[in-house]
């Protein structure tokens, strides 16, 4: 009879059961499926717009248009999926920009140009991150509180420096970014620029050790502690990287419009938090995914498109993102019960 062969020494192998997989390869094969259904929904939309408005919807500008307008969101996105990632939310995103923005293109910081405006836009999102980031891990608020206090901060002080009023910008250096001569092979800056955070945003998620302890604060803060992980700190960070996405984004906005407004962000938050769940982040932390958030901005901002070709009031368009947004919290739901 033949003996079973013993694995050799101090080998640490192990052969799965049968028809079991190892967890890796299972969040793999989940996370692709989650990839190519997202693909399917925007090929799925860009199909109706084309049957719809397909001499609107199909011209090259409008879908320049299309990316130009994902950029925006698309940036203040890559923030919000580490904030919820680590378990967080923020509430702010919009009103940082908006702030973001008019303190940028005020008649002072105009004087400085380019570098002034943009210099500013981004330092005022890292501060406002700042205070984020001190509130909820070192003062101890509740994500939801810290963040809804900066909205109404943000959007009161953007309103008493604009005293409502469109603040125009004069630099020729932003103002001919917006224009089709400074396009590179057909792609907006703005597109080169969302691309580029896109790709730091995922090397850090996924690539690197601070987006390892971003899961690992998301999935059991405590074990994160225990780990040896500073979960205040990595806390802390992430809201600056949230409010430097919101400064980058309020620099695109400028170009994009040649103005700043205390209006500017309006329901971005909504937008941000609607993206990344879609996306298949999870809204209760430990997981996150770049790339499903970039397919759920592309996936908003084609369907805001459409109904806007086809005259259909702002109201449907808030509607339609609310179903999606319960309905994406629902398979997520399913989700993590048929995986316990």
């Amino acid at each position: 009879m033949t003996q079973p062969v013993s694995p050799p020494r101090g080998s640490t192998d192990k052969v799965p059961p049968m028809g079991e997989l190892p967890a890796w390869r299972t969040l793999a094969a989940r996370a692709d499926v989650r990839t190519l259904s997202l693909l399917g929904v925007l090929v799925a939309l860009i199909v109706i717009g084309g049957i719809t408005k397909p001499d609107e919807f199909l011209d090259t500008r409008n879908l320049q248009l299309v990316l130009t307008q994902a950029s925006v969101i698309g940036v203040v996105t890559v923030g919000m999926t580490f904030v919820i990632t680590s378990g967080g939310i923020d509430l702010s995103v919009g009103a940082i920009v908006a702030l973001s923005s008019v303190w940028a293109t005020t008649v002072a910081t105009q004087e400085y140009g380019f570098a002034g405006i943009l210099f500013t836009a981004v330092l005022v999102g890292v501060g406002c991150g700042l205070v984020n980031g001190l509130l909820i891990a070192y003062g101890g608020m509740v994500p939801f509180i810290a963040t809804l206090a900066m909205l109404a901060s943000a959007r009161g002080l953007a309103l008493q420096i604009t005293d409502g009023k469109t603040q125009i910008v004069t630099i020729d250096g932003i103002l001919k970014l917006g224009e089709r001569d400074s396009y590179i092979l057909g792609v907006p800056p703005l597109v080169l620029v969302f691309a580029v955070v896109t790709i730091i945003g995922w090397l850090i998620l996924n690539r690197t050790t601070f987006g390892r302890r971003t899961v690992a604060v998301g999935g059991n803060a405590e074990a994160a502690r225990l780990a040896g992980i500073d979960v205040r700190r990595q806390r802390l960070y992430l809201y600056l990287l949230s409010g430097l996405c919101c400064g980058i984004a309020a620099f695109l906005l400028i170009i994009l419009s040649g103005s700043g407004q205390n209006t500017n962000g309006n329901l971005y938050e909504l937008d941000a938090i609607a993206a990344a769940i879609i996306g298949g982040t999870l809204l209760s932390g430990g997981r996150g995914t770049i790339t499903g958030s970039v397919l759920g901005v592309l996936i908003f901002t084609t369907i805001t498109n459409i109904f806007a070709l086809n005259n259909l009031q702002s109201d449907v368009q808030q509607i339609a993102k609310g179903a999606i947004i319960v309905a994406a919290v629902l398979v997520q739901r399913r989700t993590a019960a048929s995986s316990t």
